[in-house]
C-alpha cells in the first residue's frame, strides 16, 4: 500500500465507538485498531483523537436514576470520564499490543492551548512519542474541565491537534457519510464529495447534535473549513463503514465522504496557534477606517497605536486580543506587544512600536 500522506490525525466520535444503549462497541474499536495498524505498516504516522470515555464510564457504572438526580451535569461528566477513560485507554492498549504498537495517553484541556509555551510543550511531548514509534491517543481531560473551559467537542480539539502537529490530513469519523446537500433521506439529496476553499455550506448544514456527542455538523464544518484554510485536507466520513480509514488514506477504493480541499497556505506555526485561540482572548482593540484599510490590504502590515481608536478589556503583554474595525466587525486575532494600560496611553500616537506585529496577527 502506498499513500500520499506521511502523518494524519484521526478523530473518532462517540457515536462510532458506542452502541445504541451507550455501551462501548469493542468490535468497532478492534476494527479501527486493525486499520490504524495497516496505516502504520504503510509508513503513515497516526495521531488518534478518541471520544468515548464518558459513554464508557456511563455504561460501566450503570447508576440508577436516584444517583443521577444528586449530581449536576458537570459532576456526571467528571465521574463518568474518570472511570471511562481508564477503561477506554486500557482497551486500546490491549488491542494495539497485539500489533506490537505502544500507545501513549495525552489528556489535555482547552487552557493548555492558551499560551504559546503550553502549546509548544504539548507539541514537543507528542513529537517525541511519534519519533519513538508511540501512537498518541488524545482526549479532553473531562475530570477537571468545567463547562466554560470545555472544548465545543473533540472536533474542535482535533482541529487544534492537526494544525499543531503539521499533519497532511485530518479525518473526522462520525456516524454519517459526510456533508449532505439537503436533509439526508430526502429524494435527490446526496453527500457533497468535495468542498472547495471559500464555498458556502450554510444552507445545507443542520444544527442537530448526535446522541452521545456534544457537537453536530455545524461544528465539524466550521473546524474543517478553518483547518483546510491552513493547508490541511479534512475528510468527514462514516466510521462504521468497513475499512474506511485504509480506503481513504491509501486510495485503494472509493469511499462515500466529504473532502474539504486544502487552500495553499504559507501560514506560520505561530499564526496557526493564534487562528485557533479565539477562546483565549483577554481584550480588544478597535481601529480607525484608515488602519482597517491598511490591515486588510494586500501588503503585510503591523498595527500601530496611531490607528487605534479604542482599547477594551484588561490584558498584559503577549496576551491575545481581538482586532476590530471601528464599528465592531471582527478582523482577526493578534498577540499584544504591551498591556492594556500602555495601549490606552499610546493610543493615537505616531512614535510607538506596533501594538500587534504582523508576525503575530491572524486575519479572519
Amino acid at each position: 500500500m502506498e499513500s500520499v500522506y506521511k502523518r494524519v490525525a484521526v478523530k473518532v466520535g462517540s457515536n462510532v465507538l458506542t452502541r445504541s444503549d451507550g455501551t462501548l462497541d469493542v468490535t468497532r474499536m478492534s476494527a479501527l485498531v486493525d486499520q490504524i495498524a495497516s496505516l502504520r505498516r504503510a509508513g503513515i504516522e497516526v495521531i488518534l483523537i478518541s471520544s468515548g470515555a464518558v459513554a464508557s464510564g456511563r455504561s460501566e457504572l450503570r447508576l440508577d436514576s436516584s444517583k443521577y438526580k444528586k449530581m449536576d451535569s458537570v459532576e456526571q461528566r467528571q465521574l463518568f470520564s474518570a472511570v471511562g477513560q481508564a477503561k477506554l485507554i486500557n482497551r486500546y492498549y490491549e488491542l494495539f499490543r497485539e500489533y506490537g504498537i505502544p500507545v501513549g495517553q495525552v489528556l489535555t484541556m482547552k487552557e493548555n492551548f492558551s499560551t504559546r509555551r503550553h502549546y509548544l510543550n504539548q507539541r514537543s511531548c507528542m513529537m517525541v512519542m511519534l519519533d519513538n514509534g508511540v501512537l498518541p491517543i488524545v482526549n479532553e481531560n473531562d475530570t477537571v474541565s468545567v463547562t466554560e473551559l470545555m472544548f465545543t467537542d473533540n472536533d474542535e480539539l482535533s482541529g487544534l491537534i492537526a494544525t499543531m502537529m503539521d499533519v497532511q490530513a485530518l479525518v473526522i469519523l462520525s456516524n454519517v457519510d459526510g456533508v449532505y446537500n439537503g436533509v439526508p433521506g430526502t429524494p435527490g439529496v446526496s453527500v457533497i464529495p468535495e468542498v472547495e476553499p471559500d464555498r458556502d455550506l450554510s444552507e445545507y448544514i443542520t444544527a442537530a447534535k448526535s446522541g452521545f456527542g456534544r457537537g453536530g455538523m455545524i461544528t465539524k464544518c466550521n473546524i474543517a473549513r478553518k483547518v483546510a484554510d491552513e493547508g490541511i485536507e479534512v475528510i468527514i466520513a462514516n466510521g462504521k463503514s468497513e475499512g474506511v480509514l485504509v480506503k481513504l488514506l491509501t486510495q485503494t477504493a472509493d469511499v462515500l465522504c466529504t473532502r474539504f480541499l486544502p487552500k495553499k497556505s504559507s501560514i506560520s506555526s505561530v499564526k496557526k496557534w493564534i487562528a485557533h485561540s479565539g477562546g483565549f482572548v483577554k481584550g480588544e482593540i478597535r481601529l480607525n477606517s484608515k488602519a482597517v484599510e491598511r490591515v486588510c490590504g494586500s501588503e503585510a502590515v503591523s498595527i500601530l497605536p496611531v490607528g487605534v481608536v479604542a482599547v477594551g478589556g484588561d490584558f498584559e503583554k503577549d496576551d491575545l486580543v481581538r482586532v476590530l474595525s471601528h464599528d465592531g466587525t471582527l478582523l482577526g486575532i493578534g498577540r499584544a506587544a504591551y498591556g492594556s494600560s500602555d495601549a490606552r496611553e499610546f493610543m493615537g500616537r505616531h512614535d510607538c512600536k506596533p501594538i500587534v506585529h504582523y508576525d503575530y496577527l491572524y486575519l479572519e
